[in-house]
């Protein structure tokens, strides 16, 4: 199991150092405003750390997602968790001139027409909004977190998009 020690940065955010079993070291800086850094500790120069990647809030909880076995899990992997295999979870943001602007997820009976389930929005002020109810207005800018079987949030997608599935 991997060592983790993390360390309070202030007014930058909270630093992870990551030593794995395979001896590696990383470090994962969260700002404050979101954004992530990682860094890789070279086995040649154990005092450096080079910068890996900059990502956003977004694309780190996409990521984590994809490294956490949430929409892939290697058929090598003992699959203790069956009920959860077909379990998509995935991020969408709403664009100008989509179909589903102004309505609320009532409006478009999203569970009923899709089989997902929107888990939480994240609104364009960044203000996270847990389980949206059916009154929940979606407007521009905001990004969703859906949760369903894939085929299902393909047609969460094209309903939110067109207004059809």
């Amino acid at each position: 199991m991997a060592n983790i020690r993390e360390t309070d940065l202030p007014g930058i955010g909270r630093k992870f150092s990551v030593e794995t079993d395979e001896s590696e070291k990383i470090s994962i800086i969260v700002h404050e405003d979101g954004k992530r850094e990682i860094f890789h500790n070279p086995p040649d120069s154990p005092e450096d750390y080079e910068l890996v990647v900059t990502l956003g809030d977004v694309e780190a909880r996409q990521i984590a997602s994809i490294i956490g076995g949430m929409s892939y899990r290697p058929s090598g992997l003992e699959q203790a968790e069956l009920s959860l295999s077909q379990l998509s979870i995935e991020w969408y943001k709403l664009k100008r001139n989509m179909d589903c602007l102004g309505k609320t997820i009532g409006d478009l009976a999203i569970r009923e027409n899709t089989g997902t389930v929107i888990i939480a929005s994240i609104e364009s002020s960044r203000k996270q909004k847990i389980s949206p109810g059916p009154e929940y207005v979606l407007q521009e800018g905001y990004t969703l977190v859906v949760a369903g079987e894939r085929s299902g949030i393909q047609i969460l997608k094209q309903l939110l998009e067109r207004g059809s599935g």
